[in-house]
C-alpha cells in the first residue's frame, strides 16, 4: 500500500455498494471496528505539517512586537509574555475563518479542494445561512458583494492585529464587532471562527484594554468552561460509542488486538465493551477534573495534578486525530493551560473579571449559553454548547433517488460532488470503499442506530438512493462543516430547494437532534425537498442501545418511540 492508497475494506467496494443496506451496513461496521476511515498514511503527515506551519506563523506573528524575535527558535523566551497568548487567540481565529483548521482536508471529507472557507466566504452567489432567513438585506440565502466585503473586512483587521507591535483596544474592536455581525449574515462564519471560544476572548481583551482592567480572569473562565462543559456533555450513553470509534480510527492503536476489546463481541456484537464504557467514564471524569483542580490550584501541588490530568486528556485526542481535526484547537487549549494556570496567573481568580457587565457577558456566552444547549439542543449548536467529542450531536442523511445529485451542480460552490473530487487520485472502486466508511463511522454512533428505523420511513427502495451524510452536503455547499447537524437541517434544505429544483421523491432528509440532557429521547424530522415534512417524532435511548448499529427495519414499542406521521 503506497503512502496516498487507503487501507482498503475486506471487500470488493463495488459488490459491497450492490447489496441490500443492512447487508452493507454490517459489511461497513466491521470493517469500521477494525480499520476505521482507512485514512492513508500521508494524510496524517499533512495534517502534522500544518499544524507545525500554525505554529511557526504564531511565532512570526509574535515577532512583530519589540523584543519577542526569534520565532519558534526563540519560544523558550516569549512564549509566557501577554502577548503571545493574545496573538495565538486571534491567529487562531483568522486560521479557522479562513477554513485552515476545523472542517478541512480529507478526514472531514474535504479532497479536491482540501479547504473551503475562504474560498466560499469570499465568492458572492455561494450558500449561506442567515440568522434572519428571508430578512430585507441580511437575510438572503446566497453571499451578496456585503457579505464579502464584511469578510474581507475581518480578514484585513485580524491581519492588521497580528502584525501589529502592541495590542489596543482600537486594534481589535473590528474583530470583536464583525463577527457577530457576520454571524447574522450567515451563522455558519460565527460558527467557523470557533465564536464560543476566540471571539468571546477577544471582547475579554478589548473591554479590559478600554478599561485598564485584567483580561486574564475572563479568559480563564472561559477556558475552565469549554472543559466543563464538554465534561457535562458526556454524563450520558452516547460517549461510549465515540470511544470506539475513535480508537478504531486511532494511528497509535492500528492493530486489532487493540481495537477488538472496545466491542462487546466483534463482529457479531459491536456494541461498546465494558472496557470501552468504563474509558469513556474515565474520560468523562478527567475532563471534569481539570477545571476543578486548575481553578483550585495556586501553582503548587494541586496545579501540577490538574496539568498533568489536561495533558492526558489532550494527548488521548491528539492521538486519534479524530475525524473533524481539530488538533490546533487542542493544541491552543494545552498552551492556554499552562499560560492561564500556572506561574503568575495560577492564583487569579474567575470572580475578578472586571467591570461587571464583562463578567455578565462572560458568564453569559461561557454559562448561561452552554446550559441552555444542553437543556433545548436544538435552540444552540452543539459547538456555543461546549458538547465537544461527546457523540450527542445533530445530524442528518440525504438521499438522493439515481442522478439526481447531479442538481448540486446548480449551486454556486467551490467543491464538485464527492466522487468527483476523488476521481483524481483513486479508481471507482477505491472511491466508492473510502466514502462507504462515512456511512460506517454514523451508524458506530448510538444515534446513528436511528437510521435502521428510519431509513424505510424515509424511502420504500434504500438500493434507488445515493446515502449522503449532512456533513458533506454541508461541505459541498456552504464549504464548512463539523459536525453541527443544524448547519444541514431545514435551512439549508429549504435553500438547496430554491437552487435546485428537486421533484418529489428524488431528495429525502432524515434529520435526528440531540438528546437533551434531562431527557432519555432523541427527536426526528423526516423531509422530501419538494413537499416537505413526511414525519416526525422521537426515539428513545434505550431503542437505541438495544439494538446492533446495523439492524434494519426494526420497530419499538410505544414506550419507546412516538412519531406523528405528517403524509
Amino acid at each position: 500500500m503506497g503512502l496516498l492508497d487507503p487501507t482498503p475494506p475486506p471487500y470488493d467496494a463495488l459488490e459491497w455498494a450492490g447489496k441490500p443496506f443492512p447487508e452493507k451496513a454490517r459489511m461497513v461496521c466491521e470493517s469500521w471496528a477494525l480499520q476505521g476511515y482507512g485514512t492513508p498514511p500521508s494524510v496524517f503527515l499533512v495534517y502534522g505539517l500544518k499544524v507545525w506551519f500554525y505554529l511557526w506563523a504564531w511565532g512570526a506573528f509574535v515577532g512583530f512586537t519589540p523584543g519577542l524575535e526569534g520565532g519558534l527558535a526563540a519560544f523558550g523566551q516569549w512564549w509566557l509574555a501577554p502577548i503571545a497568548f493574545q496573538k495565538f487567540i486571534l491567529w487562531s481565529l483568522l486560521f479557522e475563518v479562513l477554513g485552515l483548521g476545523c472542517g478541512s482536508g480529507p478526514l472531514t471529507g474535504r479532497y479536491l479542494p482540501p479547504v473551503g472557507g475562504a474560498l466560499y466566504f469570499l465568492r458572492p452567489g455561494t450558500t449561506k445561512l442567515p440568522l434572519f432567513e428571508g430578512a430585507p438585506l441580511i437575510g438572503t440565502g446566497t453571499r451578496t458583494p456585503l457579505d464579502v466585503l464584511l469578510y474581507a473586512a475581518l480578514l484585513v483587521a485580524l491581519g492588521r492585529a497580528l502584525v501589529a507591535p502592541a495590542l489596543s483596544a482600537e486594534v481589535l474592536l473590528p474583530i470583536a464587532v464583525l463577527v457577530p455581525v457576520l454571524g447574522v449574515l450567515d451563522k455558519t462564519l460565527f460558527l467557523a471562527a470557533r465564536a464560543e471560544h476566540y471571539w468571546v476572548v477577544t471582547v475579554v481583551f478589548v473591554a479590559s484594554f478600554a478599561v485598564g482592567t485584567d483580561w486574564v480572569p475572563g479568559a480563564k473562565a472561559v477556558q475552565a468552561a469549554l472543559w466543563f462543559f464538554a465534561g457535562v456533555s458526556k454524563l450520558n450513553h452516547h460517549f461510549p460509542a465515540v470511544v470506539c470509534v475513535m480508537t478504531s480510527n486511532s494511528p497509535v492503536t492500528r492493530f486489532g488486538w487493540m481495537r477488538r476489546p472496545m466491542y462487546r463481541s466483534y463482529p457479531d456484537d459491536l456494541r461498546p465493551s465494558r472496557v470501552a464504557v468504563w474509558s469513556a467514564h474515565a474520560g468523562t471524569a478527567l475532563e471534569l477534573g481539570v477545571p476543578v483542580m486548575l481553578l483550585l490550584g495556586d501553582g503548587g501541588a494541586i496545579t501540577t495534578v490538574g496539568i498533568v490530568m489536561m495533558l492526558l486528556l489532550h494527548g488521548f485526542i491528539l492521538s486519534t486525530v479524530p475525524m473533524g481535526v481539530p488538533i490546533e484547537w487542542n493544541v491552543l487549549v494545552i498552551y492556554s493551560a499552562f499560560f492561564l494556570f500556572t506561574g503568575e496567573h495560577a492564583g487569579v481568580s474567575i470572580l475578578a473579571i472586571e467591570p461587571g457587565w464583562l463578567f455578565a457577558f462572560v458568564a453569559g456566552w461561557s454559562f448561561v449559553v452552554p446550559l441552555v444547549g444542553n437543556v433545548k439542543p436544538a435552540w444552540v449548536s452543539f459547538l456555543c454548547s461546549m458538547r465537544y467529542y461527546a457523540g450527542n450531536w445533530p445530524m442528518s442523511v440525504w438521499l438522493f433517488e439515481g442522478e439526481s445529485f447531479r442538481k448540486l451542480d446548480r449551486l454556486t460552490k467551490s467543491a464538485p460532488w464527492v466522487y468527483d473530487q476523488l476521481a483524481p487520485f483513486y479508481d471507482r472502486k477505491t472511491a466508492v470503499g473510502l466514502v462507504g466508511k462515512v456511512i460506517g463511522f454514523r451508524l458506530m454512533h448510538l444515534h446513528g442506530r436511528a437510521f435502521g428505523h428510519l431509513l424505510p420511513r424515509a424511502v420504500a427502495d434504500v438500493t434507488r438512493y445515493e446515502w449522503l451524510d449532512g456533513e458533506l452536503v454541508a461541505g459541498l455547499a456552504l464549504g464548512w462543516n463539523f459536525g453541527d447537524g443544524h448547519l444541514h437541517d431545514e435551512q439549508l434544505l429549504r435553500s438547496l430547494q430554491a437552487q435546485c429544483g428537486f421533484e418529489e421523491g428524488e431528495l429525502r432528509v432524515i434529520m435526528v437532534e440531540s438528546q437533551p440532557i434531562q431527557r432519555q429521547a432523541l427527536r426526528y424530522r423526516i423531509h422530501d425537498a419538494a413537499t416537505g415534512l413526511r414525519e416526525e417524532g422521537e426515539l428513545t435511548v434505550s431503542a437505541l442501545r438495544a439494538h446492533q448499529p446495523w439492524d434494519y427495519g426494526w420497530s419499538a414499542s410505544a414506550a419507546e418511540v412516538g412519531a406523528a406521521p405528517i403524509a
